[in-house]
């Protein structure tokens, strides 16, 4: 099928192509504990079938207390400077991108002094399930500017706290994880590695997924009312955030492969965020990739909002499957509503 057949929308014509970076590194972890099907089946009315049937989700690895997210991180990042050949002192930029950091503060500069990253700029990044692949691109902008030569880029979620675990429509999707990638600047466009990328925001459709802010007040001293903050659980009208995703990411990775200069049929590997098996075989068919090339690990892992692009990669890398030089077309989507997309040759 030919790119201008992918979706009916005009295609946005703002050149976003190569950033003078490449990713020569990455690394992954999860939570030890798994929350399988058959679990769920005895925390609310669901079963195994009606789980997988609709989502593809066979698992989720979820934090239980003995371990934080910044531990995640930490080791995801770990193995991500191991894998790159670098030393930590070689890093001068850290971004995480996540919803649920440990410190509502920021995570990253924690994370930049526990890899020994003591001299990096360091700071935290919110877009949900795009998450990574905004913090990609922002990473990519720093390096192609000249002011810095080695980023290490974090997805991160620990949705499993943050979800209402008598709603069985949202809480078997999520789980727990992170993923990290090192990228470094290169001097010539031949050897870059993100080819070309689009991301687009969606405010219209924030009530569709969301994590709303529901602080109560409280006296202060005998004059003054303030807040006290807290959060309502997780909330999404899927059918809402599936018709979004079917009809918005073809569009926003057929704009990432044309500022790319790549064609469908040059795609090695297809990335999605890992939410959905149905949406993940609507966007393949759509561009003529079969399944066999779509990357997926949400089998084991459910929904791991921005670790989800990272930790399915390193995955795919450290088996052996994704190697040198493959393209790697990739795309984020979730709440904001937030759309991302890059084209990734590794």
């Amino acid at each position: 099928m030919a790119q201008s057949e992918v979706a009916d929308a005009p295609v946005r014509n703002i050149k976003r192509s190569k950033l003078m970076a490449k990713p020569i590194g990455i690394g992954k972890a999860a939570p030890t504990p798994i929350i399988s099907n058959k679990d769920m089946e005895d925390i609310v009315e669901t079963t195994d079938e009606w789980i997988m049937t609709r989502t593809g989700i066979g698992s989720r690895h979820c934090l239980d207390g003995t371990e934080t997210l910044r531990d995640l991180e930490v080791r995801a990042a770990m193995q991500a400077l191991e894998d790159s050949g670098l030393n930590a002192a070689d890093i001068d930029l850290v971004v995480v991108a996540t919803s649920s950091p440990e410190d509502m503060f920021g995570d990253a500069p924690y994370v930049a002094n526990m890899i020994g990253a003591k001299d990096a700029v360091a700071f935290d990044l919110t877009a949900a399930c795009s998450g990574f692949l905004f913090a990609t691109v922002t990473a990519g902008q720093y390096l192609s500017g000249g002011g810095y030569k080695n980023a290490m880029v974090i997805g991160a979620d620990a949705l499993s706290r943050w979800v209402d675990w008598s709603d069985r429509n949202s809480c078997v999707l999520f789980g727990d994880g992170a993923g990290a990638m090192v990228l470094t600047a290169v001097d010539t466009e031949d050897e870059a590695g993100i080819l070309g990328f689009q991301m687009i925001s969606d405010g219209s459709g924030h009530q569709c997924l969301k994590l709303p802010y529901a602080g109560q007040s409280q006296k202060v001293g005998p004059k003054h009312t303030t807040m006290k903050g807290s959060y309502d659980p997780i909330s999404m009208a899927g059918k809402d955030v599936y018709k979004f995703a079917t009809r918005e990411v073809p569009r926003v990775l057929e704009e990432a492969l044309a500022n790319a200069d790549v064609k469908p049929e040059d795609v090695d590997w297809l990335l999605l965020h890992q939410a959905n098996i149905r949406i993940m075989e609507v966007v393949a068919q759509r561009f003529g990739i079969p399944m066999d090339k779509v990357l997926r690990n949400l089998d084991e892992y459910g929904n791991t909002s921005a670790a989800s692009i990272p930790l399915a990669l390193a995955e795919a890398v450290q088996s052996g499957k994704v190697k040198k030089g493959d393209i790697v077309a990739t795309a984020g989507f979730g709440a904001g509503l937030s759309l991302g997309a890059a084209v990734i040759r590794w």
